[in-house]
């Protein structure tokens, strides 16, 4: 690991950042589709289910109904939104429910790993064991879609030492691990390009849910969010990311709730709703340059 591999950088200092067409806001929208299994192996750093002894049927098919019918709503709210998404992903997905994977082509989604599934956490995994998990999921995507997978966000956001170096040498070229910043940045690895796509721990429902509030409380923070956001996207361009969980949003008295929070963000002009490799890919080709020189500058005079 680079012993300094998220370097600091006040956003009011840096070279300013624009967006396509001028747009204020890159907004991307990242549906958590995960598989948990029913009877996981128990690990070391945590117990997947902490209603022990397994079976636990109640965490179990709570998240079940994700997978079964609260995504199908969310499909039905986001093409009437107008909405292409990336997903979280465990990719176990994609082998277990092909229904899902064919909906989600049809859509366009962009799939970033996630792992493989959300009860098999990388806290306690050597590199060698990590690297595999990395490589597998990377096998899993080109398998059944054909393409190269881009994004790496680790699963049930556990890391390791290792994760952002083993990430760049095994292909991937951004990843979400991190919620540091309201702009993509560049992580420094000791194998390849790495950059963030600042991901959201503070929009995201499962958070909302663990807190016992409701879609109303949870869609006046994306509105109060998205408002700050916008005014400062004037000076300097801002990500704004939601993050959901079809077992919460999809329930049938919340997804309205939803969809009428984002007709309120849609209706705004100067924003851009993108993949989060196309931001990525934006970040990289105009401002990846000039935000390493201003970094290298500042080293020279701080000394970090």
């Amino acid at each position: 690991m680079h012993p300094d591999p998220i370097p600091y950088s006040p956003i009011r200092h840096r070279p300013r950042l624009s967006w396509p067409n001028g747009a204020r806001v890159a907004l991307w929208v990242c549906p958590n589709i995960e598989h948990y299994e029913f009877l996981p192996k128990f690990q070391r750093t945590r117990d997947p289910w902490p209603r022990s002894p397994a079976p636990d049927v109640l965490g179990y098919s709570i998240r079940d109904y994700g997978n079964r019918v609260g995504l199908w709503r969310l499909f039905e709210a986001t093409d009437a939104l107008g909405l292409r998404c990336t997903v979280s992903l465990s990719m176990a997905v994609l082998q277990h429910y092909p229904a899902i994977l064919e909906a989600m082509e049809r859509r366009g989604w962009e799939y970033m790993s996630h792992g493989i599934y959300n009860t098999r956490y990388h806290w306690d995994f050597t590199a060698a064991e990590e690297r595999a998990a990395m490589l597998e999921s990377r096998e899993i995507h080109r398998a059944l879609t054909g393409r190269e997978q881009r994004g790496w966000f680790s699963p049930a956001i556990t890391n390791t030492l290792n994760t952002f170096d083993l990430a760049a040498e095994t292909g991937f070229d951004y990843c979400c691990d991190l919620y540091h910043d309201d702009q993509p940045f560049p992580v420094r690895t000791k194998t390849g390009d790495l950059i963030t796509v600042p991901y959201t721990v503070d929009l995201n429902d499962v958070i909302v849910w663990r807190r016992g509030e409701e879609i109303e409380s949870f869609a006046r923070q994306i509105r109060d969010h998205f408002d700050t956001v916008y005014a400062e996207g004037a000076e300097q361009g801002r990500v704004m990311c939601i993050a959901l969980h079809p077992f919460w949003v999809g329930q049938p008295h919340r997804i309205r709730g939803f969809q009428r929070v984002m007709e309120y963000i849609l209706s705004h002009p100067g924003v851009w709703c993108a993949t989060a490799a196309e931001i990525a890919d934006h970040y990289r080709a105009n401002h990846l340059a000039a935000v390493e020189a201003h970094l290298a500058a500042r080293e020279a005079i701080h000394g970090r």
